[in-house]
């Protein structure tokens, strides 16, 4: 197997696989039964659509990763997932389908430093020189998130991870759903608010209460997780936004179906925009457990960045969109 190279965003938030490296393409997993699929969408939420304002002007983020302007967008109705999808829901559509993930074909993935155990550290023979605190852990994949000797025995309720935009599409296309556009992704995370820093509104804690799961302390070194997590949180953790969706902000970084561009959108479609046609990474969104204002302030709701539809990281996941 021919080993990649990393990619990494200007603040090292992302870190994944050269796609041109990539050994082989995510494969097509069997379809649920049509009954079964229209039972998975039953729980989802009916987004009505509309205009909203899309994007920010405030200057907060980095300008490579083309934040604004802020447009008028309008979007059809739409349902989107509460929230991100689990390891259980996950671990349903590998033992339905006997899908094996990128990580797993690769035989590695991306693992946050902090979460290596001694016994496995000893075994890691690289990190990222440009993000030091990403290590390259053999055989860590979405079933044993910080190398083989973990498991998410205890985490089914938190968001699956290690998961690469193909892996996303296949679980999608199995549960007869699919990746929401970057622009559903951004009126769904609003909830209804509008131009707002943050799903609840501008103010991170709301009367000293934590809103969302990302790094307290001195990144990378530490964290001292004053929001109650460490690392991934359950997929409930913290009260939902006006559209009744959880952590659309922090937890992990989700994958949007659109190819990432930092300019397209400047004059691109207003109507059910959809991104460029073709690209090199695709976007995610949400930030992470891992953002920091110090570092990496994109756990606001306009923010954005991307990674290689091949890359697995230990923050990020996914959540599905669908047709009404």
């Amino acid at each position: 197997m021919t080993e990649s190279l990393p990619t990494t965003s200007s603040c090292g938030c992302s870190v994944g696989r050269n796609a041109n490296a990539a050994p082989e393409t995510a494969s097509t997993a069997p379809l649920r039964q049509a009954s079964q699929q229209e039972q998975l969408k039953k729980s989802m939420i009916l987004l009505p659509g509309g205009e909203f304002l899309m994007g920010t002007n405030d200057g907060e983020g980095f300008p490579a990763d083309g934040e604004g302007p802020v447009r008028t967008v309008t979007l059809g109705p739409f349902r989107m997932d509460a929230h991100a999808v689990t390891n259980g829901q996950f671990r349903d559509f590998v033992r339905d389908t006997g899908y094996r993930t990128e990580a797993e074909r690769f035989g590695w993935s991306y693992v946050f430093h902090l979460f290596v155990s001694p016994e496995t550290k000893d075994t890691v023979t690289n990190a990222v020189q440009e993000v030091p605190w990403w290590w390259k852990v053999d055989g860590a994949c979405w079933e044993h998130p910080e190398g083989p000797d973990s498991d998410i025995a205890a985490r089914l309720d938190h968001p699956v991870v290690h998961v690469s935009w193909n892996d996303a599409q296949a679980y999608c296309t199995w549960a007869g759903k699919r990746l929401p556009t970057e622009a559903e992704w951004e009126y769904a995370a609003r909830g209804g608010l509008v131009q707002r820093r943050y799903p609840w509104g501008d103010t991170l804690l709301i009367d000293g209460q934590h809103q969302c799961n990302i790094w307290q302390g001195l990144f990378p070194r530490k964290n001292h997780a004053s929001d109650g997590y460490l690392g991934t949180a359950p997929v409930q953790a913290f009260q939902p936004n006006g559209y009744g969706l959880y952590n659309m902000a922090g937890n992990v970084w989700e994958w949007c179906a659109d190819w990432f561009s930092p300019d397209f959108h400047v004059n691109g479609p207003r109507l059910n925009p959809k991104g460029p046609s073709k690209g090199t990474n695709k976007v995610i969104r949400g930030g992470s457990y891992l953002c920091h204002k110090s570092y990496c302030n994109r756990y606001r709701v306009a923010a954005r960045t991307s990674n290689t539809a091949d890359s697995s990281t230990g923050h990020m996941g996914f959540r599905c969109a669908a047709d009404v």
